[in-house]
């Protein structure tokens, strides 16, 4: 385990707080929107009341304290969580769930396309209680706009703000819960479970309540996602504070909603109705910031997701950038512009926050439900026992697709647009994650044994002009002795390729989030080297700096000599020259694909196009880099016979 995540997994004051500022952004803001969602445009009862807080309360004891806090925690892959992180420790038991967890990563994007409008405008709304002629739309799109624009600068400075003004936040939310409970103390029955269950089978359309109720777990996954950021001791910890607080204030609304029994609510948010009129200016001030941290929480994680996509080979190369030294600082500039016209677009589509709260829920109980699948196959894995597996699969299926029917009717209201964010994303995913699996089908590998001798005989032969002292390819094969023979191929054929030392480099992501590890094989001693790296699927592949490390590692213990080969330099011990070849594989014309795989080619071609280099990508040196193109016949064409005719 690493110091970092050593450091984590420790019980500390400062953990705690930092689990407040950056875990539970999402989940802790909710109050701003769900109690207001659950009854409005609704005639006010004690049934609608009660049941609604019973479901609120079991909801997040189920859904949010048993399954995440309690039991998907355990399944931390070295200290870290996340849907990747989860799929990356049972891939190797069931290739195929690569699928949900396709289907979970994208619909998280997603839910961070919506999070941050509904947040923001949920508190600025609260304005309108000032001043009912104060324009919203325009505030709510200039914060989101400035936190997007200050992304590229890291979080750091802000990040240390996070705790303190989330412990504000949760602290205001129970002790204004607490006040407004002390009017109506008896909306504390509603713990029971009969209340929950009455609201969904006799309350006149009940069961579609949830679609509103279940927006007061929507964070948990994120919970789980930022789980190395502070130690699932941290979090657990401090959930419990969390947890009372939230449920103080859900109570807390209630009891004021209760004043109401027997008129229809207009568009009162319950949330800031039980602020005092003295305190009101300072709670939405409050609310606000809040509102950002989460809306932050949302956008570090989309850049964490992505970043552990691009590695598991399931997103196109992206530019990614590392703002700091802090660990899991990272800013993605595609996918932070992407997030913000989504977001802006989305504020200017509804304009209120009661209209986005259609939208929102729809990808992130999607998310949960392949959770859920994942879960049960790592408990599988760790050989759980049988009945343990079935209780816990059964019930939550059970739960959460009751959670997806109920958000089904929100798909005419706004739902859709969730659903269509989420498809383009898997759509991307899967369009490259099937085009590199079809590319890579019919990579033909050589033995590296039977080339041997006209490698060392080309590395002497004065004849041919000599192309690098240190020729370097980057190689895909997993086992010592192959290579592609396309890299054969550029050696000896397309341009004779004289060196003097050639090097073979090949990069193994493996399933260890932070491992970075690296062997040599000198296949024949100063001549041909491999050079393998495994790395962590969250590392960053600075290949051309690492190897540039192995070769000085190497050089210390006397194991290469890379002093110039020409006479004139050696002389002075001029270090040699190296240079990277990369080759890229274009389609060749020379295929005859099903319709299904030449439409994947096509746009797996423009992805490629579209993304960044692959020289780039792994950080190479490009005054040093030689691109060569070469020709990947995926289906060979039928046999034909051509005639020759003679005049």
């Amino acid at each position: 385990m690493s110091d970092h995540h050593s450091k984590m997994s420790k019980l500390t004051a400062g953990g705690l707080l930092v689990a407040l500022g950056i875990i539970f952004g999402d989940i802790g803001t909710s109050p701003l929107y769900v109690f207001k969602a659950i009854v409005s445009g609704k005639s006010i009862s004690t049934d609608l009341i009660y049941g609604g807080l019973s479901a609120i309360f079991w909801t997040i004891t189920l859904q949010t304290t048993i399954k995440y806090v309690i039991i998907v925690l355990r399944a931390d892959n070295n200290g870290e969580g996340g849907i990747f992180s989860l799929y990356a420790l049972v891939r190797r038991r069931k290739p195929f769930l690569i699928f949900p967890a396709i289907i979970g990563g994208c619909a998280l994007l997603a839910d961070g396309m919506i999070t941050p409008p509904i947040s923001v405008s949920s508190a600025v709304e609260g304005l309108l209680i000032l001043n009912p002629d104060i324009p919203t739309l325009p505030i709510v799109i200039a914060i989101i706009t400035l936190l997007f624009l200050l992304q590229r600068m890291g979080t750091n400075i802000v990040g240390r703000m996070f705790g303190p003004v989330m412990l504000v936040w949760f602290s205001m939310l129970g002790v204004l819960g607490l006040i407004s409970l002390a009017s109506h103390p008896e909306v504390l029955k509603a713990i029971n479970p009969r209340y929950a269950y009455e609201l969904l089978v006799f309350y006149p359309e009940g069961f579609w309540l949830l679609g509103a109720v279940f927006l007061c777990t929507t964070g948990a996954e994120a919970l789980y996602s930022d789980m190395g950021h502070c130690g699932k001791k941290n979090i657990r910890v401090s959930w419990i504070f969390v947890k009372i607080t939230l449920l103080l204030n859900y109570f807390g609304q209630g009891a004021f909603v209760l004043n109401s029994v027997g008129t229809k609510t207009a568009n009162i948010n319950p949330f800031f109705a039980i602020m005092p009129e003295w305190f009101l200016l300072t709670g939405i001030v409050v609310a606000t910031l809040a509102t950002i941290i989460a809306s932050q929480a949302m956008i570090s994680g989309s850049f964490t997701l992505v970043s552990e996509a691009l590695r598991l080979n399931v997103w196109p190369k992206v530019t990614l950038k590392y703002p700091s030294d802090a660990k899991g600082q990272i800013y993605v500039p595609s996918v932070n512009w992407i997030l913000c016209a989504g977001c802006i677009g989305i504020v200017l589509y509804f304009k209120e926050s009661s209209k986005m709260e259609a939208a929102y829920g729809l990808a992130i109980i999607t998310t949960m439900m392949m959770t859920t699948v994942l879960l049960v196959n790592y408990l599988r894995k760790i050989r759980a026992p049988k009945w343990f597996i079935f209780i816990i699969g059964a019930v939550y299926l059970c739960i959460e697709s009751c959670f997806l029917i109920a958000n089904i009717v929100k798909i005419p209201h706004g739902g859709w647009l969730t659903l269509l964010i989420s498809m383009v994303f898997i759509t991307v995913m899967w369009v490259w994650f099937k085009g590199r699996k079809i590319k890579n089908r019919l990579t033909e590998f050589v033995n590296l044994r039977d080339y041997l001798p006209v490698l060392q005989e080309l590395s002497k032969d004065e004849s041919v002009s000599k192309y690098s002292t240190h020729l370097v390819y980057l190689t895909s094969a997993d086992h010592l002795m192959d290579v592609e023979y396309k890299i054969i191929y550029s050696i000896l054929q397309k341009q004779p390729k004289r060196a003097d030392v050639y090097w073979f480099v090949h990069i193994n992501v493996v399933d260890q989030p932070y491992t970075m590890e690296y062997r040599v094989d000198h296949i024949v001693p100063h001549d041909v080297i491999k050079i393998e790296f495994k790395l962590g699927f969250r590392v960053e592949q600075k290949i051309n700096f690492y190897f540039r490390k192995v070769v000085e590692e190497l050089m210390r213990n006397h194991e290469v000599d890379v002093t110039s080969r020409y006479a004139s330099l050696s002389k002075v011990n001029v270090t040699g020259d190296f240079r990277f070849v990369v080759l890229k594989r274009h389609l060749s014309y020379e295929n005859e694909l099903s319709l299904s795989e030449e439409l994947i080619m096509d746009a797996y071609s423009t992805l490629d196009y579209l993304s960044l280099s692959e020289e780039k990508a792994f950080g190479l040196d490009t005054s040093s880099v030689t691109i060569e193109k070469v020709p990947l016949v995926i289906a060979p064409v039928k046999e034909f016979k051509l005639k020759r005719v003679f005049r």
